[in-house]
């Protein structure tokens, strides 16, 4: 940047320190227009982005006696664009609008304020270009101008090399940086990495790993010391030898063993050798313990008396039911806790069994020696037990599987396996409801009951008459099958579907057609992998298919996709990634979203279709929605939704937060970017992450792991206190109705948050958006009380907009909306009242620029001319989108009532 006196700047002396200025104190002339340029700008290619930071001082209008009705206290910023230096050439007509620029603190008689501001030049595409400065009347030096553009630096990350690289634009938030490894590192895929805007590092995708034989000291590979090993590519450290092993060289991958010393052909190469290979004896004392109350068998021996000479020993169980003198395995019906073989434990627990059998339970002792030492003179290396159980008649038997064998356009066919029962029970009663379908949580009475007799059969079935079908789907129906035996007992038993599809009918327990009454947080887990695995459903990798990359999270690229589980149709579905080399505690973060999507289920909350965690690359997987974040889809189609539309949207997010609200969930980040929209423009709500925490920063937003959350969408009292409750999401929810009858504009513009904290404590509410319906207006409004408790809740807010939707006429009465306040349109004057010079020019203001050609080709050259028009004149000239109708008919009608220029405030 040129320095001061390089620019031709004036020296000021202030409070003992020299300045160069540039100043101008003209407020008793009337109709200033003074401009300053700045000399031509290079530009790097690059950099399509700048920041123009100005230190200014502005005198208080009132120190002026007799001058303070002409005189101003801001002034404006412009740009103009160039590929070569024009010299002292100088057109007003060539430079854009940037900003109008206010102090936040003015110069008076007796002190002396130096303002910083900082404004975003974006779009930019040529060689240079200039700022320039617009006086229209204000007494004001200016200080200092630095312009600047943001870089990521240069990087080392996880053994990777990135280079500075040049932060995007609005219309490139993320810039795809590729990386390198350092020496001696691989990564399975090219590194790579995303710069923000900002000009900070996103996130980081194929993780470099050092090579064998090398470990991670300070970004780099360094080889393994003599002594020690590594025998892959990976992130950890080199280890020491293992017993009985050793090696002098540098960047060793394996260490051979001593004289005397070896492994076993099965032994790993990393691991000890050793001078005597032989399997272990039997396990021994080996015992088993039922537990009625919850159905398991416990079994549990003693290690076996010699190992040896290893203690690589594990375990397997082997499990054989006996009916009269008929054995067989038991196979794949029976349940093993942690497993059934490669134990560690000398115990293991055993679910799933069945009454009035016997089973035997055959333990083996197993080491790295087992198969190839078979010559070894040794008793066998295993132990049995038998046990008989058995059950009174409390216990009837269970239903093992239940299928659907048939239907028809109007009826279905059921059938369903049994387990063996003993001779004593013969007569066993089934019972089967069905219940006709509301809601995925809820039921009405049943519509029939069966009661169904069973003698000594293995299997029973019912066909099920005069159902209820749409569209080739059956409608709703929940089948309840219940065992009952002669003294009516009833005992539940569970099925295996959980889903309805096209073909299916859906059945379920009695505790999942009940709602879930209470959120369960996952980080009260005391193994977060066990929140997971309770409210998740595991997917198995090769059912999912990457199609595209579609953005960036937290923890790592977010994809459109395919999802073709065994059974189902092939889905659209978003599939959230965690980057390599991640740490267990970033992986537990990354799950705990799934842990709390997976106890929703609302069609209006975004559906978790299940989690990857039992293979190396982590997934999230949701349902995808074709319209992506609401904010951007509302301003990519301003004006072409109708407002029973929008109400519509509304409802629909509403609802999903009163379900939120009924399971005492808070948000805390509801925002119309949260909101997700499907082809059916159905909204659901989004952006489950982790809780947020409230840091003393300037701009008093709240840090998430996801980044910065501005406070223009949170409630006061969490702002002040940290109060978040549904009440507080009710404020929130205000904001989003805000931004979605304004298709998607910014709640209070480019006010800084600081003016919002001050605007809205001192009651300032956002104005009705245009052609926003009076009772929707209204609601926000009452969103928006001081007063939390006096707030709507959102089963009142469902309630409310169910109201308008049943009742269209309502809507068609529009809250009062002024076109002089500056919120829809940037102005309604070319600088704090001074009229446009050019037609193109006030377009632009407005954001209808696409539009300057109609103007021009109907002649219509002037503002003159513009202030003639009519509602039908615009219609006239092209202008066919109801929004983009309304934006210029009202701008023309603020052009025309000049009288005062009211500041947002003013409402």
């Amino acid at each position: 940047m040129a320095s001061g006196d390089e620019l031709g700047w004036l020296t000021w002396t202030l409070n003992g320190s020299q300045f160069y200025t540039y100043s101008i104190c003209n407020v008793e002339e009337r109709e200033q227009d003074n401009w300053l340029r700045t000399t031509f700008i290079q530009r790097h290619p690059l950099a399509s982005r700048v920041f123009v930071e100005l230190k200014f001082i502005v005198r208080d209008c009132n120190s002026f006696d007799g001058a303070s009705l002409i005189c101003k206290e801001t002034f404006n910023l412009y740009t103009s664009e160039s590929d070569a230096d024009v010299g002292t050439t100088f057109r007003k007509s060539q430079f854009k609008k940037v900003a109008t620029i206010a102090p936040d603190e003015i110069t008076g008689k007796n002190e002396m304020h130096i303002n910083t501001e900082t404004r975003v030049v974006d779009g930019l595409s040529r060689k240079g270009f200039y700022l320039a400065f617009q006086d229209i009347g204000a007494c004001i030096a200016l200080l200092s101008v630095r312009v600047f553009y943001k870089t990521c630096p240069g990087t080392v990350q996880n053994l990777a090399t990135f280079p500075e690289t040049v932060a995007g634009g609005e219309n490139q938030p993320l810039t795809k940086v590729s990386g390198v490894c350092v020496d001696n590192a691989a990564s399975e895929e090219s590194p790579r990495i995303y710069c923000t805007e900002e000009g900070k590092w996103a996130v980081q995708v194929g993780q470099c790993q050092c090579k064998p034989g090398y470990e991670e000291v300070k970004d780099a590979c360094q080889e393994c010391r003599p002594g020690s090993f590594k025998a892959e590519a990976s992130s950890d450290a080199c280890e020491p030898c293992p017993a009985n092993t050793d090696t002098l060289q540098h960047g060793a991958v394996l260490c051979p063993c001593k004289d005397g010393f070896f492994r076993a052909p099965t032994d790993p190469s990393t691991g000890p050798c050793s001078g005597e290979t032989r399997p272990p004896s039997a396990p021994r004392d080996l015992s088993a313990v039922r537990q009625p109350s919850v159905g398991r068998l416990i079994l549990s021996w003693t290690p076996p008396e010699d190992t040896g000479g290893r203690n690589d020993i594990t375990y397997s169980v082997e499990c054989q039911r006996c009916d009269g003198v008929v054995c067989q395995p038991c196979g794949e019906r029976v349940r093993y806790e942690p497993g059934s073989t490669k134990l560690t434990e000398a115990r293991v627990s055993v679910s799933e069994l069945e009454a009035h059998l016997n089973y035997t339970f055959i333990v083996q002792a197993h080491s790295g020696v087992s198969q190839w030492a078979s010559g070894a003179q040794r008793p066998a290396s295993r132990s049995n037990v038998t046990i008989f159980l058995h059950y009174t008649g409390e216990h009837p038997p269970q239903i093992t599987s239940m299928r659907l064998v048939g239907q028809t356009s109007t009826s279905l066919a059921l059938s369903w396996d049994v387990s063996p029962r003993p001779r004593a029970q013969l007569h066993i009663r089934y019972k089967l409801t069905y219940h006709k379908k509301v809601s995925i949580f809820s039921y009405r009475q049943p519509l029939s009951k069966g009661h169904f007799f069973l003698n000594g059969c293995s299997s029973v079935g019912i066909l099920l008459k005069a159902l209820e079908q749409k569209k080739n789907c059956y409608k709703g129906f929940h089948v309840l099958l219940m065992l009952k035996e002669e003294n009516n007992k009833e005992i539940k038993k569970r099925n295996s579907h959980t889903r309805q599809g096209p073909e299916d009918t859906y059945f379920s327990t009695p505790e999942q057609l009940k709602p879930l009454k209470t959120y369960v947080d996952p980080h009260t887990y005391e193994d977060p992998n066990v929140a997971v695995l309770k409210f998740a459903t595991e997917i198995h990798p090769s059912h999912i298919t990457k199609q595209k990359v579609i953005g960036a999270g937290e923890f790592g690229e977010v994809y459109r996709g395919i999802l073709k589980a065994p059974g189902r149709k092939e889905v659209a579905v978003a599939i959230k990634t965690l980057k390599p080399g991640y740490t267990e505690k970033q992986r537990q973060d990354f799950l705990s979203e799934a842990s709390i999507m997976g106890q929703f289920s609302h069609q209006n909350i975004i559906r978790l279709e299940g989690v990857v965690t039992k293979f190396k690359h982590a997934m999230i997987v949701t349902e995808y929605m074709e319209n992506g974040a609401l904010d951007r889809y509302l301003r990519d189609h301003d004006g072409e939704i109708s407002s029973f539309q929008l109400v519509g949207m509304l409802r629909g997010i509403a609802a999903g937060m009163k379900y939120l609200s009924d399971m005492s969930y808070v948000h805390r980040d509801l925002a119309a970017r949260n909101i997700l929209v499907n082809n059916n423009m159905e909204c659901k709500v989004s952006d489950f992450g982790l809780s947020r925490v409230l840091e003393d920063d300037p701009e008093g937003t709240y840090t998430t792991s996801g980044g910065k959350i501005p406070i223009r969408w949170t409630a006061p009292e969490a702002i002040a206190y940290r109060k978040f409750t549904s009440a507080s999401d009710v404020w929130s929810f205000g904001i989003v109705m805000w931004e979605v009858m304004a298709f998607g504009e910014r709640p209070y513009w480019d006010m800084s948050n600081h003016e919002v904290m001050k605007a809205i404590n001192e009651a300032f509410r956002l104005p009705a958006p245009m052609d926003c319906p009076s009772a929707v207006y209204q609601l926000m409004l009452q969103c928006w009380l001081q007063d939390r408790a006096k707030r709507p809740r959102f089963g009142d807010i469902v309630s409310l907009l169910d109201k308008l939707l049943r009742s269209p006429e309502s809507l068609k009465t529009i809250a009062d909306f002024d076109p002089r306040v500056s919120i829809r349109l940037p102005s309604t004057s070319g600088s704090d009242g001074s009229p446009f010079r050019s037609v193109s020019e006030w377009l632009e203001s407005i954001k209808m620029s696409q539009y300057s050609e109609n103007f021009t080709c109907a002649g219509i050259v002037a503002m003159e001319q513009v202030l003639q028009m009519k509602t039908e004149d615009i219609k006239n000239i092209g202008v066919r989108l109801p929004g983009h109708l309304k934006r210029i008919a009202y701008s023309i009608l603020g052009l025309k009532d000049q009288t005062s220029t009211l500041s947002v405030f003013a409402v």
